[in-house]
């Protein structure tokens, strides 16, 4: 016991790294999850970079655990096995402290889409670097003044410096969650950020535990042995209940690994609660369509615009028309409702407004920056400007063909099939008076039991009479 607390290699060691191994894989698998099984189309821009970057300052973060508290058996004979290179740089800038940040850039988004409503003033890309740099100065320090001892544990002067520094960064998080307590997230965002909190905290609070513990009682194995456990498994946890979908991409969190059912991929409209959004009423009254009406009143239509949308689509330019159904489905959400609002609204800018997005659309440089430099995400005509350019493009470049397609033939003959169907329920509405007979009820072949108890009792009337 005393051999393998000092160099590693005890049972319990493995155990505890066996238990990083599987808790990576669990991350790397409920990462994946969504776009390997039920192939969900990859998000560009922070919604995608950001969660893989988590992904990575995780497994650095255990990787670095493991070499540098001496779980395993290994002879530092390379530069790159230094302790400096382990429980400062992949620890720190690369690890914890890019975990962190990870959580503090989201978390900075969401302070200023909810309650400032609208988006953050610097990009996810500018702002990580940023708010990382006190990791990287710090390490650079560290690493000049070689504090650490042959067992990769620092002085105790050096000990409450780090300890701050991890602190701080808890605080800050913390600091930009109470600032959004008050918001009615409509996915887990808001709990995702205080599991974080609360994992970090707690490792922080186990790591200073332990190193209590191999510093004032490193005579006593077993205690070494039990506190660096306690370290590797705790942030094995922390992983886990770190890593958040929901806040970079709200709709992949109605994934679960837990369903079993198959799964139909809801549009934002439909997890909103929108009214009838995605939906066809099969009893829908047909509406005559009159090519010479403006295009963007026909496409008000439901039924047009779907018909509209997949001839668009089949000439691989839907863009347009998917953006005009979804500024829609935004138009019926109320005023006084900014959050289910914000959430379309961000939908929709990261999906068709951003540089380089999955359905960007065409629209002019003005436009798009007026949309993404807006004090108001909930403002009923942010994207108004941009619907009369992509309608005049429509009508320009689509509108056209489309009256001639298969698509135009196929809408009419199915608007005609409905008016005759319409026109059937309509007379089975009628009511009749019921045929007077002598022959009894049972043998008439004229009596219809469909017919109401008030229909009966005014034929006997009659009858009387």
């Amino acid at each position: 016991m005393a051999s393998c607390a000092v160099r590693g290699g005890c049972p319990s060691d493995y155990v505890a790294v066996s238990i990083a191994i599987f808790s990576m894989i669990l991350l790397i698998v409920r990462s994946t999850f969504p776009f390997f099984i039920h192939k969900v189309p990859i998000a560009k821009g922070s919604a995608f970079w950001i969660p893989v970057i988590q992904v990575i300052a995780s497994f650095n973060f255990l990787l670095a655990i493991v070499m540098a508290v001496n779980f395993l058996k290994y002879k530092k004979s390379h530069w790159w096995l230094s302790c400096y290179v382990w429980a400062v740089w992949l620890e720190g800038p690369l690890g914890f402290g890019l975990l962190m940040s990870c959580r503090i850039a989201q978390a900075f988004q969401l302070y200023y889409v909810f309650v400032k409503r609208r988006l953050p003033p610097i990009r996810s890309h500018m702002f990580l670097p940023l708010i990382l740099l006190p990791w990287v100065a710090g390490a650079a320090v560290i690493h000049e003044k070689k504090p650490l001892n042959y067992r990769c544990h620092f002085g105790t002067y050096w000990t409450i410096p780090v300890v701050c520094l991890h602190s701080l960064y808890v605080a800050v998080l913390m600091g930009f969650t109470r600032a959004i307590r008050h918001i009615e997230f409509r996915f887990d965002e808001l709990r995702d950020l205080w599991q974080g909190i609360l994992g970090s905290a707690s490792l922080i609070g186990v790591w200073v535990f332990a190193y209590i513990l191999n510093e004032i009682h490193d005579d006593i194995s077993w205690l070494q042995v039990a506190s660096r456990f306690m370290l590797l498994v705790t942030a094995s946890i922390l992983v886990l209940v770190f890593f958040s979908i929901s806040i970079a991409q709200p709709l992949l969190s109605q994934i679960s690994l837990r369903k079993r059912e198959p799964l139909e991929l809801k549009t934002m409209g439909q997890v909103l609660g929108i009214p009838e959004s995605g939906l066809l009423l099969q009893r829908e009254q047909a509406v005559d369509i009159d090519p010479n009406e403006p295009l963007d009143k026909l496409l008000l239509n439901k039924r047009f615009r779907q018909s509209f949308m997949a001839f668009a689509d089949s000439c691989l330019a839907g863009e347009s028309v998917h953006f005009f159904d979804e500024v829609h489905e935004l138009g019926k959400i109320p005023i006084d409702d900014p959050v289910r609002r914000i959430y379309m609204a961000r939908h929709i800018i990261n999906k068709y407004i951003n540089a380089g997005a999955a359905m960007e659309v065409n629209i002019s440089h003005r436009i798009r920056q007026e949309i993404l430099a807006t004090t108001d995400l909930t403002h009923p005509d942010l994207f108004t400007n941009a619907l009369h350019e992509l309608t005049q493009l429509m009508k320009m470049n689509l509108a056209k063909d489309y009256w001639s397609s298969i698509y135009f033939i196929k809408f009419k003959e199915e608007a005609r099939m409905r008016s005759c169907e319409h026109e059937m329920e309509e007379m089975r509405g009628y009511d009749f008076s019921p045929r007077l007979s002598s022959v009894n009820a049972t043998d008439d072949p004229f009596h219809q039991d469909h017919f109401s108890r008030g229909f009966t009792q005014h034929s006997h009337a009659s009858y009387l009479r």
